[in-house]
């Protein structure tokens, strides 16, 4: 680990967040934000080998910033490190390209342990994250047949990926209401109501790959 990126408002936490980089790093390079916008500016201009975001900044979700490190650096490492430990925060994170997920409340030197760890192929994972995705994978019912075209199946691939939806229009070739349409009858067909939603159960039923 070389380039690393912070992205996190509160300062004291910035620095804490620092010092746990380069005890499990001692070479490593730090760059901060603590704005999703000054984030975005960074992931823009600059690739990075790890990258620890919070969730909630000042500015927006920090769930956005994922979804734009892993499509312009699909090869940085992405863990959040936040106080959420619910499922409204963790999925769509996940679902945005997080790799990882530590919860603040961890001594310093539990995350360290978590990083160093990544090296040797162990999951930066909460234990209680860990023990929640558990939970949630082995209570889910059977996945009954649910039947998308093929041009419904394209724009759930794309929404999937983080691609806004005007984009996922020009990329298919049709109109922004068209495209719209396609997004409500996955809903409708997935029973969802949200692009994290029917992300997660597209991809729990096979639809689509995660990444």
């Amino acid at each position: 680990m070389k380039q690393s990126l912070i992205i996190e408002d509160v300062p004291d936490a910035q620095l804490w967040l620092s010092d746990a980089l380069r005890d499990a790093y001692s070479q490593i390079d730090i760059k901060t934000a603590a704005t999703l916008n000054a984030a975005l500016a960074i992931i823009k201009a600059n690739k990075f080998d790890i990258a620890l975001v919070d969730l909630n900044l000042p500015d927006g979700s920090g769930v956005d910033a994922i979804y734009q490190i892993k499509r312009t650096s699909p090869d940085t490492l992405v863990i959040v490190v936040t106080i959420y430990d619910d499922d409204e925060h963790l999925f769509p994170a996940l679902q945005a390209g997080a790799q990882g997920y530590l919860l603040k409340e961890q001594p310093r030197k539990q995350i360290v342990q978590r990083l160093k760890g990544i090296e040797s192929g162990e999951p930066p994972l909460s234990p209680a994250i860990a023990r929640r995705l558990l939970r949630h994978f082995n209570h889910q019912p059977p996945a009954k047949h649910v039947h998308l075209t093929n041009r419904e199946t394209d724009v759930l691939t794309l929404i999937a990926k983080g691609i806004k939806l005007a984009e996922v229009a020009e990329m298919l070739t049709i109109s922004r209401n068209t495209a719209a349409g396609y997004v409500k009858e996955i809903y409708r067909k997935l029973d969802v109501s949200s692009r994290a939603e029917a992300t997660l159960e597209a991809t729990r039923r096979g639809l689509v790959k995660p990444e």
